[in-house]
């Protein structure tokens, strides 16, 4: 396996990494204990990545997942973007 961070200087050394970077080792890999192989390693980051971006509870979002924030907030935009209905005329019935 290869390091995933880059040298100081490169687009990688910024503190949105480092926190991410962070929170995988404890939340993720120091809880697994030794990683096997590298499918293993796929596998728990894959899971943990899936529960970050998906089933979380966010304190900036109102301890909301950030997936149903989202949802949440596409539906708040079709409601008030729903376009009034046009004006239609009645079919005229047939004698």
């Amino acid at each position: 396996m290869q390091p995933s961070t880059g040298s100081v200087g490169d687009s990688y050394d910024n503190a949105l990494m480092e926190t991410i970077n962070g929170l995988y080792k404890n939340e993720c890999i120091k809880p697994e204990g030794p990683i096997r192989n590298l499918a293993h390693a796929e596998w728990i980051t894959a899971e943990w990545v899936s529960w970050y971006n998906v089933h979380r509870l966010h304190s900036r979002l109102h301890y909301q997942p950030p997936a149903e924030y989202e949802q949440a907030h596409y539906d708040r935009l079709l409601t008030v973007l729903q376009p009034e209905p046009a004006h239609t005329t009645r079919p005229v019935p047939n004698p």
